[in-house]
């Protein structure tokens, strides 16, 4: 057995994921479900080890042996290009792979709100693209940035765990750092990216205290920083900020995010109603005075009611998002209420509506 011919298939039946596990046969996910492909052979340690050998260097296999974790990007000409987790469990070898396409799908064929192309546009400050594993936050981040390599000339620094989409220069000229082969830490590469006169740095996870806190001052000095973080909305994810410091340092970083943050896009995957596929639901946050204000007060748990109120200016709640697909019948309620980081709340709005309330 070969791993390409897995990963074919896997393209075949446009699964997002593939895992290998003693002594399963290999598993895809298919639009958010787990599906077992008992054409293959059940997985043996013996042919996990022979594959891991085939996709890996010498170097990785080092890397593994010491830490027995490995993440890395791997490639199938004119295929696709994988992000390669490797972890051992109960003795044996277990492979996970995530495909990420060659090609970067536009704002407009992913679906992602408009305001996107306003964000990536800024001259200054962080954007942060949030949502738990397997959300399309680095597929969103993508798209952003392609967007910008059409309409403006930057000098744009990458930082991922692993690459995953591969840019080319348009208008950009985009270098691409890998975590692990072209440098050490998110934080050391940051650090030393503003030594390289970038406009834009892009980092793929916000990991800790002084990546966060780098990132912040980088945003604060005329740079445009956009990260991701594993969190739910926007309230959670100034909040997770804020609790990454100690209590003596979070009035100042209250301040300093107040101050530096231009938007924060909150997103979830959905199966569809109706046929095969995933849409997404996104919360909007964008920075006027009144979220600058609350966030420096340290008033969160109010967020969600100035995003509530200010959809005119392209803001919407998670919430909104997801009664809206609902409402066009794009998800079922079920879906849509386990997607909620307020079940409650989203509740009442399907019950405000089916009494004959104004539309939601």
């Amino acid at each position: 057995m070969h791993i390409d011919d897995i990963l074919r298939r896997m393209v075949e039946f446009k699964a997002s994921d593939v895992h290998l596990r003693v002594p399963s046969p290999p598993v895809f996910r298919i639009d958010g479900n787990l599906v077992v492909q008992t054409e293959f052979p059940a997985m043996t340690q013996e042919i996990l080890e022979k594959l891991f050998e085939h996709i890996t260097s010498s170097e990785q296999r080092q890397v593994f042996e010491r830490e027995r974790e490995l993440d890395f990007a791997y490639s199938v000409s004119g295929l696709a290009r994988y992000r390669v987790n490797v972890m051992q469990q109960r003795g044996t070898l277990s492979m996970a792979f995530r495909m990420v396409p060659f090609k970067i799908l536009t704002i407009e064929e992913l679906g992602l709100p408009q305001v996107c192309k306003q964000l990536i546009l800024k001259p200054r400050g962080m954007i942060l693209v949030t949502g738990p594993t397997g959300s399309g936050k680095s597929t969103t981040m993508a798209a952003m940035l392609d967007y910008l390599n059409e309409t403006r000339a930057c000098n744009v620094i990458t930082i991922e765990d692993p690459i995953e989409y591969l840019h080319r220069n348009k208008k950009c000229l985009i270098a691409q750092r890998d975590l692990g082969d072209d440098t050490h830490s998110f934080d050391a590469a940051l650090k030393h990216s503003l030594r390289q006169d970038p406009d834009v740095i892009v980092v793929g996870e916000m990991r800790d205290t002084e990546t966060m806190s780098i990132a912040i001052r980088a945003a604060e000095t005329g740079h445009l920083v956009m990260g991701t973080l594993h969190t739910r909305d926007a309230a959670q994810t100034v909040d997770r900020i804020i609790d990454m410091f100690p209590p003596g340092q979070q009035p100042q970083i209250r301040l300093q995010v107040s101050q530096s943050i231009e938007g924060i896009l909150s997103q979830a995957l959905l199966p569809r109603a109706s046929d095969k596929g995933r849409v997404g639901a996104f919360e909007i946050m964008l920075a006027n005075a009144a979220v600058r204000n609350l966030i420096r007060d340290g008033r969160t748990y109010e967020l969600p009611n100035v995003i509530q109120l200010n959809n005119k200016d392209g803001m919407q709640t998670l919430d909104q998002s997801l009664a809206d697909l609902v409402k066009r019948n794009l998800v079922s309620k079920e879906e849509a209420i386990s997607k909620s980081s307020n079940p409650e709340r989203l509740q009442k709005m399907f019950d405000f509506n089916a009494s004959g309330g104004r539309s939601y």
